[in-house]
């Protein structure tokens, strides 16, 4: 192999995400008819299906309203922000369907933890990007943690004396009602 053909090339991707990114500056902030009017509308896009909406209509001198013209160019559409197209994996064989130039791995939510260590390693020796791989790292490191807190805690427990609790005094029962009050015939003295 020689040294130009181990090097990665530089994918048409970066190209498009440019392309996109030109067309999203371009693209207005969409809101909703008459929010700028009463406050109980708030900002956020709703379709406007008045007869006699003046955004529907597209009336001259009112907010732009969301159309096929504000799409992005067609091979930028699906992809990562990174310039990779997205695959969601399961298991480690399906990592041999991917091409590490051109695709990058997700790991489904449903995959466990053992299943996703192999996912991983075996994506690190296919050189194959993986999105999702801070998430399990972070989620490990807590793991550790929390293992490490806990061991703490039991050589504490360990090393500190235990101190003898002292049983507790019963308090004096009350006497109830009927005790305390004279009966009707009786007299204190």
């Amino acid at each position: 192999m020689t040294p130009k053909e181990n090097e990665k090339k530089p994918s048409p991707s970066r190209n498009a995400l440019r392309l996109r990114a030109r067309a999203r500056n371009k693209k207005p902030n969409f809101v909703r008819a008459e929010s700028w009017r009463y406050s109980r509308f708030s900002l956020s896009w709703r379709r406007q299906r008045g007869l006699d909406n003046k955004m529907r209509r597209k009336i001259k001198g009112w907010p732009p309203s969301p159309s096929v013209g504000y799409k992005g160019p067609k091979i930028a559409r699906g992809l990562h922000p990174s310039g990779f197209r997205e695959v969601v994996v399961y298991n480690a064989q399906e990592l041999s369907t991917v091409d590490p130039n051109t695709q990058a791995v997700r790991i489904a939510h449903r995959v466990g933890k053992r299943n996703r260590a192999t996912i991983i390693a075996e994506a690190k020796k296919l050189q194959i990007k993986i999105l999702n791989v801070k998430v399990s790292a972070e989620a490990e490191k807590k793991e550790g943690e929390e293992e490490e807190a806990a061991a703490s805690e039991e050589q504490v427990e360990e090393e500190a004396p235990k101190k003898e609790k002292k049983p507790r005094k019963s308090k004096p029962e009350k006497e109830t009602e009927e005790e305390e009050r004279p009966e009707e015939g009786e007299e204190e003295k």
